[in-house]
């Protein structure tokens, strides 16, 4: 199989398996490799600057893993063979930073809301910043005898202490610039009897994480808005690619 990978997808997709086998074998001997590499918000006292790239590398589950680095060996290759290995690296890594920059806009803004509310309780947000560390016990602390409150609280308090984790923005960046480049590209889809065209792809992805981002389920613990900024970075490079490409020719 890895003799017809592109060498540069081949090296991601390499990169991403270390990362995840060595976290493994960290937690093991109990050192949590994703306090230091995964990606917190930029005004959590977690978070490190390296975290920006580092993220990309990290994935939560086997599950994650192979469902993104199945989508990058299906994708991959045939952009990097159009855009060169230059070109697709920086989509790959802009994507990936577009989605963790969208989904730390929305987290700012919902901190931002909850900082409000709690001061102008009187609540001193400072008692949460101290207990948000990555060796602090899992379970969410009490802060307040006033259920409203609390429940601000413990809402800021996870935003503060969940990482992002995943090269997910950076997937749906080369799912989203394959679709634009190879719009009536005929693709195959499991539990889909029929093969879909690629230009629908981007439409339905936007779609779908601007409701699941917004709505903020119960339950749903994926960041929809790295998808879509993500998603939006690659529309727009290939977008600019093909111009400066048909005004070249």
């Amino acid at each position: 199989m890895f003799p017809q990978i592109t060498p540069v997808t081949r090296n991601i997709i390499i990169l991403n398996v270390i990362f995840f086998v060595g976290t493994l074998l960290l937690k093991n001997l109990n050192i949590n490799f994703d306090a230091l590499l995964a990606g917190y918000f930029p005004l959590s006292p977690n978070f490190r600057s390296w975290q920006i790239i580092t993220h990309m590398f990290m994935h939560g589950s086997i599950m994650h893993i192979v469902f993104n680095m199945l989508t990058l060996y299906s994708f991959g290759p045939v952009l990097e063979q159009v855009l060169g290995q230059k070109k697709f690296i920086i989509l790959y890594f802009a994507a990936g930073l577009g989605g963790f920059v969208l989904y730390n806009i929305w987290n700012y803004v919902e901190v931002s809301q909850l900082t409000n509310f709690l001061n102008s309780q009187g609540f001193d947000i400072h008692e949460i910043y101290k207990t948000v560390d990555t060796s602090y016990i899992e379970y969410y602390p009490n802060f307040s005898n006033d259920e409203v409150i609390n429940e601000k609280a413990q809402n800021l308090f996870a935003i503060l202490k969940t990482p992002m984790v995943g090269a997910s923005g950076a997937i749906f960046g080369i799912i989203a610039a394959f679709s634009t480049l190879f719009p009536d590209a005929k693709l195959m889809f499991m539990f889909i009897p029929f093969p879909v065209k690629a230009k629908y792809l981007t439409p339905i992805i936007i779609v779908v994480s601007i409701v699941l981002g917004f709505g903020q389920f119960s339950g749903d613990n994926i960041a929809h808005f790295a998808h879509l900024g993500g998603a939006l970075i690659g529309f727009l490079y290939i977008r600019n690619w093909k111009k400066h490409r048909d005004r070249i020719q």
